[in-house]
């Protein structure tokens, strides 16, 4: 399928850790542009390869100001992220697709939510979850299980913590694989922390993005436990 793609301009980047860069892009003002929480845009990118384009889930919440947010992990053995790495700047102007993607929460909403996710994963995660909470959309519980290897790995800990103080159905629950040192939270992986919370198989809607492998295995697990496939939504990377 052929995509336009338009001009866009970096305004801002902030070095999340060793290998997350968070990109702020502005759409220019006379062009409309608006998106729902968990969709994706594509960009194109000048280099050498049979594929250009790049798709990356939006990772703030909609805004009225044509501002957006990707977050978005460096492979080194690629090509896009190491030309983005080299080349993006602030001010830079970089190829946008229109908005792409039906990874969106369904509402009203009728039953607790659980997002689960791991690395970037959480991007489309957190556009929602702001989102719910910025528009004060009535809900039940919600659950975010974030798992990473290493406490650097957490992106938006502080916001995620903030959340969860702020409203007290919100649960930020991240789990850490390899960090030992000093980490009093949850170790191991993703999948026990869902399974415990929802043993008692109660009416839940789970939206997961993240590894291919875990998102396989979620959606095995969950299916297991009872839950239907209708009520499991999920966007895969790699």
């Amino acid at each position: 399928m052929a995509y336009e793609f338009y001009d866009a301009t970096i305004i801002d980047i902030i070095d999340e850790n060793d290998v997350v860069k968070r990109y702020f892009i502005k759409v220019p003002d006379e062009r409309p542009f608006s998106f729902k929480a968990g969709q994706f845009v594509m960009v194109d990118l000048p280099i050498d390869s049979k594929y250009t384009n790049r798709s990356y889930s939006i990772a703030s919440a909609p805004s009225a100001d044509n501002i957006f947010e990707l977050c978005i992990v460096l492979n080194p053995k690629g090509m896009g992220t190491p030309y983005m790495w080299e080349n993006y700047k602030v001010g830079t102007t970089i190829k946008l697709s229109r908005v792409l993607g039906k990874f969106q929460i369904p509402e009203p909403i009728d039953t607790d939510l659980c997002f689960i996710c791991t690395g970037t994963g959480i991007a489309p995660l957190r556009s929602q979850v702001v989102d719910i909470l910025n528009r004060k959309i009535p809900h039940k519980n919600l659950y975010m299980v974030f798992g990473n290897r290493w406490t650097k790995d957490i992106l938006y800990r502080q916001e995620m913590e903030q959340l969860e103080k702020d409203y007290p159905q919100f649960k930020f629950i991240p789990v850490l694989s390899r960090d030992n040192e000093g980490w009093t939270g949850r170790k191991g992986y993703v999948h026990q922390i869902y399974e415990e919370i929802f043993a008692d198989k109660r009416p839940a809607k789970f939206f997961i993005c993240g590894w291919a492998d875990m998102l396989k295995e979620a959606r095995q697990r969950l299916e297991a436990m009872g839950y239907d496939k209708k009520a499991i939504k999920f966007e895969s990377y790699d």
